[in-house]
């Protein structure tokens, strides 16, 4: 069952844990690639300074984070991998949820050769495992572009979708890579499956 957009017009928080488990679709002219949600990361808009619209900032770039509850926030980083976010809580308050690893488990000829360029078949050990265990990985494999920047998750062509694997334990931790963010770097808002293979940073 799809994932509604009260799911996502929630405290930021409680929608990064709750994302864990959940699967997310991209659907590409009838193809699906799915993968399950093994690791997230919150970030609290006006007040967390790790946010790219802490104190309010409105910019063309966080424009999304200011829309509907359940939007797709895309940005790129560094100029080559593109992120992919959910917009949370109501419209007008800017917060969002990163979507920092998946397991991948439909889909996968496809996504290998999204990151690749070869079939999942001749994909090395090495390569399997990072297939999909990072932000800009999941993007690039998943074909999550800025083209999908704003576009509304409780539609058909990306969005998520629950599954039945609710027993697991939740770690929770510090983000990565927001040295920058005085504070705000040691803030728990980082989530991951336990044990998942697929979690980008233990």
């Amino acid at each position: 069952m799809k994932l509604n957009r009260e799911f996502y017009s929630r405290n930021t928080l409680t929608v990064a844990k709750e994302l864990l488990g959940k699967v997310l679709v991209h659907n590409i002219n009838g193809e699906k690639l799915k993968g399950i949600i093994v690791e997230t990361e919150a970030y609290l808009g006006i007040r967390d300074k790790a946010a790219h619209a802490y104190g309010g900032r409105k910019t063309k770039r966080v424009e999304a984070m200011y829309g509907l509850p359940g939007t797709a926030y895309v940005y790129l980083i560094y100029g080559l991998y593109y992120c992919f976010n959910i917009v949370t809580e109501k419209e007008g308050v800017p917060e969002a949820v990163l979507i920092r690893a998946i397991e991948p488990i439909e889909g996968l000829d496809l996504m290998a050769k999204n990151r690749f360029g070869i079939s999942y078949d001749n994909l090395t050990k090495y390569q399997k495992k990072n297939l999909t265990n990072g932000p800009g990985k999941l993007t690039r494999a998943l074909n999550i572009d800025k083209a999908l920047n704003m576009i509304d998750l409780c539609n058909d062509r990306l969005y998520l979708e629950e599954a039945d694997n609710s027993e697991f334990n939740i770690v929770e931790t510090t983000r990565v890579g927001i040295d920058y963010a005085e504070e705000a770097k040691d803030f728990p808002y980082r989530f991951y499956i336990q044990g998942n293979s697929y979690v980008s940073k233990l």
